[in-house]
């Protein structure tokens, strides 16, 4: 019953993708961190870093425990259930906004895209050109192919609901308040560390799931040889687990990632992943495509996973 309700939970957030209208749970998850970010920040008793590990325990358990609540009311906790999974994934939301972004590309109407965009990255759309934007688009896509969906479905699948909502709290805590500024680097100390500890596994699991279906769709067994490309390339990047399926696509299409970025008004310069030419509008279009595709495959494989267990 649990497999089959959250292969259902899939197919609705491919179907439905994210109902802006509706009040997402994300959103609550913010109006806490918001609270909780004014109360440590005003507070002079705990240095920052122990406020911030503090309110990682905090958001998880409030977290947890409304999870909880709701899944085990009688007669309606296997709808509550479903929805909570539901509202944990977030693939069709992302291809959708992807293709947004190409469709404006196409159309030449650079400055909409620039906008449209900023709302999927953190760093400074404002200036970009339209190799700039297809580039930025194809790295947001793969890496938020892991976080927004393989790493999710991965806790719904090992725990249900309630450990998929865990996750996402610290995920949405760590884009929130995960940044290495000067204002943030001792807050957002717990939840950067505890997103790296819970992405690890995830990650790997997402290159794993990029070229195997990559081998199923094309059965060219000439990408085998770039396998060791991709791990040199992930350990590139600050972060342990963000360069595993940007740079599993990178060479995959035979594209690069990486490069100049400029965030918070300051310029840096991200490594280079893979080892091709510039991504264009056909580029990202298949790109769009293989994932949509990988996270079918992804789903298949995860609960295939769980019912072996």
């Amino acid at each position: 019953m649990n497999l089959l309700s959250y292969g259902l939970a899939f197919l609705l957030d491919l179907i439905f993708k994210d109902i802006e209208l509706w009040p997402h749970p994300v959103r609550f998850i913010g109006i806490i961190l918001n609270k909780l970010e004014r109360y440590s920040r005003t507070q002079t008793l705990i240095p920052l870093r122990v406020a911030g590990i503090i309110s990682l325990f905090i958001v998880c358990i409030i977290s947890g425990v409304i999870v909880v609540f709701f899944i085990t009311l009688p007669m309606l906790g296997a709808i509550f259930k479903v929805y909570f999974a539901y509202a944990g994934l977030s693939l069709g939301g992302l291809l959708e906004k992807g293709r947004e972004v190409l469709e404006l590309c196409e159309m030449g109407k650079i400055q909409e895209a620039r906008k449209r965009l900023s709302y999927l990255v953190s760093r400074d759309t404002s200036e970009m050109d339209d190799k700039e934007i297809l580039r930025s688009l194809a790295e947001t896509l793969s890496e938020n192919f892991n976080d927004g969906f393989v790493a999710p479905f991965f806790y719904l699948v090992l725990g249900g609901p309630v450990l998929l909502w865990i996750y996402k709290s610290v995920s949405t805590m760590d884009s929130m308040w995960g940044y290495r500024t000067k204002a943030w680097k001792e807050l957002g100390w717990a939840g950067a560390r505890m997103d790296d500890i819970l992405g690890y596994i995830p990650a790997r699991i997402s290159f794993f799931l990029i070229f195997s279906w990559y081998l199923i769709k094309t059965r060219d067994f000439s990408i085998l040889n770039k396998l060791k490309n991709v791990v040199r390339d992930a350990d590139k990047m600050d972060s342990p687990n963000a360069g595993w399926s940007m740079a599993s696509c990178a060479w995959v299409f035979r594209c690069t990632m990486g490069g100049s970025n400029t965030y918070f008004g300051k310029k840096y310069e991200k490594p280079l992943l893979g080892g091709g030419g510039n991504w264009d509008v056909s580029h990202i279009r298949l790109l769009l495509d293989f994932l949509l595709g990988c996270g079918i495959y992804s789903c298949i494989v995860l609960l295939a996973f769980r019912y072996i267990l």
